[in-house]
């Protein structure tokens, strides 16, 4: 049985934090405003010599190193990110070239907050069928690119960051639908009928411009919470395990409301939930792969751990991942 095994994780931030009393003091806003309705502290900004390429390579670095593997080894990455440097060519072909590990697969996938979770999934099938045998899966985002700094209920939710893993195609023998290292169970879903909830008015074919990101954030609270429950529900069942059974949850850093209500929802401990949206915002599909790497650094996350990954973003898609590490 051939599994996708997680090797190694990266991270990478821009060098300036911006707390919210920094931003209070552009934006009509305060601390405890932010505080109160999202558990965000601070989060980090890009300057104009940081890209998201730039982030997704550094991050991709970290990844590569801590898994002991040459870029040259690398046959596939995928990136997800709805914040690419160029309409084209791929981020991830970019990341590719800063490598030196040209020849191989390189791709982009957008579906916003989840696209780590669509591009875990798509390089999973890919190793699994062997089409490469050794891969980068990044989330890299810039999103204060796309932010309406006018906009208070927006623009203090967002941040910059990159977070990667390596995935090595292993033959795990005999194991158990639950048993031995590697990614067990994925779901992913989607329904644009949302679309007017959580976008950006702009595009290259619509108007011609990048546009700004747009949100209407009660009925986006709502749906995350149904969807993501019911989401982590069927990966559960697909692989044979409660949610008891789970050491970690490592969720998408929306809003810490959202991540508390989710956990009350499946009964989950609260210390079981990878927590990092107070220090980096929502970075949108860096945000899971971030958190990882923040939680297998500082030791909570450790080989033989089961670790559920989850999210949601705009237009709506959403979807969930569980692993053995």
């Amino acid at each position: 049985m051939i599994r996708s095994v997680i090797k190694g994780t990266g991270s990478a931030l821009p060098a300036k934090c911006v707390t919210n009393a920094e931003l209070a003091a552009r934006v009509d806003t305060s601390d405890e405003w932010i505080v109160e309705r999202t558990g965000i502290r601070q989060r980090y900004i890009a300057d104009e010599t940081e890209t998201t390429s730039s982030l997704a390579t550094a991050a991709a670095r970290e990844a590569l190193a801590a898994a002991g593997i040459e870029a040259g080894e690398i046959g596939l990455i995928v990136l997800a990110t709805a914040t690419p440097d160029h309409t084209f060519p791929a981020t991830a072909t970019q990341v590719q070239a800063a490598l030196g590990c040209g020849g191989g697969i390189a791709f982009d996938v957008q579906a916003v907050c989840s696209g780590f979770l669509y591009a875990l999934t798509t390089a999973d099938a890919m190793l699994r069928t062997g089409m490469a045998k050794k891969a980068l899966v990044i989330g890299a985002e810039t999103f204060s690119r796309i932010l309406d700094w006018e906009d208070r209920t927006t623009c203090v939710l967002f941040g910059d960051g990159a977070g990667a893993v390596v995935l090595e195609a292993q033959d795990v023998g005999a194991a158990g639908v639950g048993d031995g290292p590697g990614i067990l169970a994925s779901r992913l879903h989607a329904d644009g009928a949302h679309k007017d909830m959580l976008y950006v008015d702009g595009g290259p074919s619509t108007t011609q411009t990048v546009g700004h990101l747009r949100m209407r954030g009660r009925e986006v609270f709502r749906h995350a919470v149904v969807n993501l429950a019911e989401v982590l529900g069927e990966v559960l069942d697909e692989a044979g395990f409660t949610a008891a059974d789970i050491d970690w949850v490592v969720p998408h850093q929306a809003n810490a409301r959202i991540l508390d209500a989710t956990a009350r929802k499946l009964d989950l401990p609260p210390e079981k939930v990878i927590v990092t949206v107070d220090r980096h915002a929502n970075t949108s599909a860096a945000s899971v792969p971030l958190a990882l790497d923040v939680a297998v650094r500082d030791g909570r996350i450790k080989k033989g751990d089961l670790v559920m990954f989850e999210a949601m973003g705009g237009g709506f898609t959403w979807g969930a991942s569980l692993a053995r590490m």
